[in-house]
């Protein structure tokens, strides 16, 4: 039943070399080999890694001459693959288990499937710098809080209780891995034809998506079966830099405003804790700055 149905694998790039080949190792090892893998390269700071992707089919490397974002490259890869029935987007530090494609297809082929627009597995915690499985869950759908609050399910778990659990509907799906159905992606694309918003850049542009699926009248589901390891770029909330903190609030910010609105209270006040708390620390290393400059001797002789 599923012979002639084709499905795109888009991966967006940047700085990737430590988790890039495996992320492909992990794709030629599925039971189902996906019919094409599109990778968009952010211009790379030090793309010598790029060199290892193969040239023929189903690979395709597109090399963008600036950092476009996550959501631009997003979109270009999008833009070569919406002649498939599925596009699974894909993160470079996420390592598909060897039947991945194989289950998440035949379950959206099923005819109770037909109203579901994406698909999410069990993203379990994986250490790129120890290059070792965490043991624990990185998301099992993502969740908001009546304060509104949006938050992976189950971060910090231990992975063998989420495994049990039962598929379900879910209010979004963490970007990392998203089975989407190219029916859904383009009754719920922009003017432009884009999928993600560019104007997010990067963060939360999964729940946009997502939401803007929901309103559309698709469903997002998350099957506990359809495991992945992802590495996340940064572990924990004090690892991101301001940049990432950032864009993360005021993305949620335009989250609010456009789907819920009785959330837009708590997305202003994490964006201005974010941005008074980033003007307190450049006070202290400015500060701190100046008492080292103070210290130094003012005559090279004495040093």
């Amino acid at each position: 039943m599923t012979d002639s149905v084709t499905v795109a694998v888009i991966i967006v790039t940047y700085d990737s070399g430590q988790v890039l080949r495996r992320c492909l190792d992990c794709l030629r090892a599925q039971s189902r080999r996906p019919d094409l893998v599109v990778i968009v390269d952010n211009c790379s700071r030090e793309p010598s890694y790029l060199e290892e992707i193969p040239r023929e089919p189903p690979f395709r490397l597109v090399r963008l001459s600036r950092n476009e974002g996550f959501c631009r490259g997003n979109n270009i890869g999008y833009s070569l693959a919406r002649a498939c029935n599925y596009v699974l987007f894909l993160n470079p530090d996420a390592f598909l288990s060897e039947r991945f494609l194989e289950d998440a297809l035949g379950w959206m082929e099923r005819p109770d499937s037909r109203g579901v627009g994406c698909l999410g597995g069990t993203l379990l915690g994986y250490d790129v710098r120890e290059a070792r499985p965490t043991g624990l869950v990185d998301s099992t759908g993502i969740f908001q809080t009546r304060l509104g609050r949006w938050y992976d399910r189950g971060r910090g778990e231990t992975a063998s209780a989420a495994l049990c659990a039962a598929g379900e509907e879910v209010p979004a799906i963490c970007g990392a891995l998203m089975f989407c159905r190219t029916a859904a992606l383009a009754q719920c694309a922009l003017r432009d034809g884009s999928v993600f918003d560019p104007g997010f850049f990067m963060y939360k542009e999964d729940i946009d998506l997502s939401l803007r699926m929901r309103a559309a009248g698709w469903k997002l589901v998350y099957l506990p079966s359809l495991t992945c390891a992802h590495g996340r770029g940064w572990q924990g909330r004090a690892e991101a830099s301001f940049r990432a903190r950032y864009l993360s609030a005021r993305n949620e910010v335009r989250v609010a405003r456009r789907y819920r609105r009785r959330t837009l209270p708590y997305s202003l006040a994490k964006l201005a804790y974010v941005l008074a708390l980033e003007r307190i620390c450049l006070r202290i290393r400015s500060t701190r700055a100046h008492e080292v400059t103070a210290a130094l001797p003012t005559d090279p002789s004495r040093s």
